[in-house]
């Protein structure tokens, strides 16, 4: 017999007994064990199956609510970025705060801007120097080839993967701790060769194929716009 004090209690307040999910699956199988081997409960399997499908429906709630949280994350990160870069008022106070301020914001370690050229020497020139080794230059068709990792073919306008041999064209010595990167394609206006913005990091999750590029091609928008002003 069941003692009273514990009798009254679970009489007083059944939905303390009901809510508990461990006491309702051990009161269920016994349950079953009193009816025997031979009889099957639909109810139970039911409760049993209701059970799974609302462990499945948690699992996926939770899954949304965090991939929820660091996407709005991820935009905060990209909105401070565009703050950052719209702040200096000079172009070498530009490239500054890309290679500083912007790059600890996004969690990059190696920020580099890569810019096309017909001329030869582009590199030696003192003003490009000044900038340091954020600013990269290189010729005619070297965006392209880096984007397509020289395959060639459809470009797309941002490129998320692990590193490859190419990256000492753009990373230069650095490219050995270079992990995973992402290249945005920029577009600087009419009769201005291509441009490419490159993100590396170390860590070799940071930049997935499987990822979003929704708000690196935001930031590429914004970014391309305020070079072409500066360009002016």
């Amino acid at each position: 017999m069941i003692e009273p004090d514990l009798r009254d209690l679970i009489l007083a307040e059944p939905e303390r007994l009901l809510a508990d999910r461990d006491v309702m699956n051990a009161l269920v199988a016994a349950n079953e064990r009193a009816m025997g081997a031979n009889i099957v409960d639909l109810r139970g399997i039911a409760m049993q199956r209701l059970e799974t499908r609302l462990d499945r429906l948690e699992d996926t709630h939770r899954s949304v609510i965090a991939a929820a949280y660091e996407n709005l994350a991820g935009t905060n990160q990209i909105h401070r970025a565009v703050l950052q870069l719209l702040e200096p008022a000079s172009f070498e106070g530009f490239i500054t705060a890309l290679r500083g301020e912007v790059a600890q914001t996004l969690r990059v370690d190696i920020v580099r801007l890569v810019l096309e050229t017909v001329q030869d020497g582009g590199e030696a020139d003192p003003a490009l120097r000044k900038l340091g080794e954020v600013l990269q230059v290189g010729p005619r068709g070297h965006v392209a080839q880096y984007l397509s990792n020289g395959r060639g073919g459809a470009i797309r306008p941002v490129v998320l993967r692990p590193v490859t041999p190419l990256a000492a064209t753009v990373y230069g010595p650095q490219a050995g701790e270079i992990r995973s990167e992402a290249l945005m394609k920029l577009d600087l206006g009419r009769g201005r060769l291509p441009a490419m913005l490159a993100f590396g990091s170390e860590d070799a999750q940071m930049f997935r194929t499987s990822h979003g590029t929704d708000l690196l091609a935001f930031f590429a928008g914004v970014f391309e716009r305020l070079m072409r002003q500066w360009l002016k």
